[in-house]
């Protein structure tokens, strides 16, 4: 890390840190119905008993988990494609790669087209279990295609990926021809993304399995880091690059198909914010991967606010605002990568 970028990493960690604090507030002020913020928050730090019991129900029961959840799935896509990155070698990488989000919005097709035939889980967590399962499928099947010899080809971790999710892709048009109106509508509606399906239950799920996660990438920052000089490079700094690969496809499958389970896709979080931060606290891993998960944070907290405001009192998913945010942003990065290897 140059000197440079070393005085730049605490100033900017520090920002992205109040980006999430002010993100967590305005999710809790916006919305249909108009709170008071800080009547309310003070009444949830110490309770009153003038305190509105509606805004209080609003606010543990539907804001406070909503805001923790925009919070952990952020931070946990961010913190994959981050990883992918690395693994990669390619700023253009992301967690899709692997199919975990294509398997899961598979598994979810099939436990909304075919509801009345499977077991109902308590707490309605039949469609995130399916979801989850469809995701870590996808991806052990797109990892044995790419093994061969005892080895993983990157090249065939890329093919093999995108077999898998053109065969997912066909299988859910095929779900949509079966399925009736209300079910494709449902379908649809969670292809687009979105937070609404957060409860307090769903957070005990959902952020201690994408903590583990992210600790169990973080962990990892020193051997992307050596895998950043090559192949052969990282293997002669002690770097078992095989084990590497599969254990890092592992746990970006488990952070990725946990938050796709419950929100659906929600695209470029996971490719824009950790390329975007990499120029500005350097490819160090052990600062870039808490850099990007404080970034993807603040940024689908601030999306989400925006989501739900747009078009009150509907409200607009969220995947679709990612998508129009990180498209022109992919669109960029593509351009700056040729224009680099035309140079």
């Amino acid at each position: 890390m140059s000197a440079g970028t070393a005085r730049r990493v605490r100033p900017v960690l520090l920002g992205l840190a109040v980006l999430v604090v002010l993100g967590v507030l305005l999710e809790l002020a916006v919305g249909a119905a108009s709170l008071d913020l800080p009547r309310a928050v003070a009444c949830l730090v110490a309770p009153d008993p003038g305190c509105d019991p509606g805004d209080r129900y609003i606010l543990l029961a539907l804001r406070v988990p909503r805001a923790l959840g925009a919070v952990v799935v952020g931070a946990g896509l961010a913190v994959a494609g981050c990883a992918m990155q690395g693994l990669f070698r390619n700023p253009l990488a992301d967690p899709t790669l692997v199919g975990v989000s294509s398997g899961a919005a598979l598994g979810a097709g099939l436990a909304i087209v075919f509801a009345r035939l499977l077991p109902v889980l308590p707490g309605g967590f039949t469609q995130p279990v399916l979801a989850f399962a469809g995701g870590l499928a996808a991806t052990w099947l797109v990892h044995a295609l790419a093994r061969a010899r005892g080895q993983t080809s990157v090249v065939g971790l890329l093919l093999a990926g995108i077999a898998v999710t053109a065969l997912a892709g066909s299988a859910l048009g095929l779900l949509s021809y079966l399925s009736d109106d209300r079910q494709l509508r449902d379908l649809s509606l969670w292809l687009l993304g979105g937070l609404g399906g957060i409860t307090r239950g769903v957070t005990l799920v959902l952020v201690p399995l994408v903590a583990l996660a992210g600790g169990l990438l973080w962990r990892r920052a020193r051997d992307l880091d050596a895998l950043l000089l090559g192949e052969a490079e990282a293997f002669h700094l002690g770097v078992d690059v095989e084990r590497l690969r599969r254990r890092v496809i592992i746990e970006v499958a488990l952070a990725v198909g946990v938050c796709v389970a419950f929100t659906g896709i929600i695209g470029f979080v996971g490719l824009v914010v950790p390329h975007l931060l990499r120029g500005l606290v350097g490819p160090r891993h052990r600062v870039l991967l808490p850099a990007a998960a404080l970034g993807g944070a603040g940024l689908l907290l601030f999306a989400d606010a925006v989501a739900r405001t747009m078009l009150a009192p509907a409200e607009l998913p969220v995947g679709i605002l990612t998508s129009l945010l990180g498209a022109p942003v992919f669109l960029a990065l593509l351009a700056r990568v040729r224009a680099t290897e035309l140079v």
